[in-house]
């Protein structure tokens, strides 16, 4: 079944449960609805309950979804019940920003090594971790059974490190590479690009007259 899911709608399912926490940590009621949802995340209730349809019952008509039960389910459903362990390609400003960011452990996500071809970052101590020689990429990823990865590499060299991180076994790659990238069926990429996203959101914006 979870494979006939559009990838829309796997998309949307961190969404309400990052909502859902915040609801759970505001710690004022032990249930919600999908109208209260849906005027937090400007999202249609209809949508959210035909997200949720998906993968079953939730809810009951007129008693809401009980929060924290909700929160336990769609945990169960992102495979997010373990914590998984997490590859980081790029030292740069913007590696070292992420290696250095808390929210990924409290997410479920901990970041166990970092990759750089630069000799002068290759030995340094980030955060806790020491950078590694991306000579040493294939070797620690199939080691340590790694399935996820980030990529903070420049446009130039990402294709050729997506190709290394996946023939070393990484499923699923967080990319922060200006570029796109081609990867075999069964290995999953999404993309951070804020120039891109900005230029998005420029669409609905009309320039100053001068």
């Amino acid at each position: 079944m979870e494979s006939q899911i559009p990838d829309i709608v796997i998309g949307r399912l961190p969404i309400y449960l990052r909502e859902l926490w915040r609801m759970e940590r505001e710690g004022d009621r032990i249930t919600t609805s999908s109208h209260e949802l849906a005027e937090r995340l400007g999202i249609s209730s209809a949508q959210i309950r035909k997200d949720l349809s998906h993968f079953g019952e939730f809810g009951k008509q007129g008693t809401g979804y009980h929060i924290h039960y909700l929160i336990d389910r769609l945990t169960e459903i992102l495979h997010l019940t373990h914590e998984w362990p997490v590859a980081l390609v790029g030292a740069g400003f913007l590696g070292h920003a992420l290696a250095s960011y808390r929210g990924f452990q409290r997410r479920g996500f901990v970041i166990t090594c970092i990759f750089d071809n630069d000799p002068t970052k290759v030995g340094k101590t980030i955060d806790t971790l020491i950078v590694q020689d991306v000579a040493e990429l294939e070797a620690t990823v199939k080691s340590k059974n790694i399935q996820i990865a980030i990529l903070a590499v420049p446009a130039d060299g990402a294709q050729e490190t997506t190709d290394r991180l996946v023939k070393a076994g990484i499923k699923s790659i967080l990319s922060y590479a200006p570029v796109s990238l081609v990867v075999p069926a069964g290995v999953h990429v999404a993309y951070s690009d804020p120039v891109v996203q900005l230029q998005q959101m420029t669409y609905y914006l009309w320039p100053e007259k001068t």
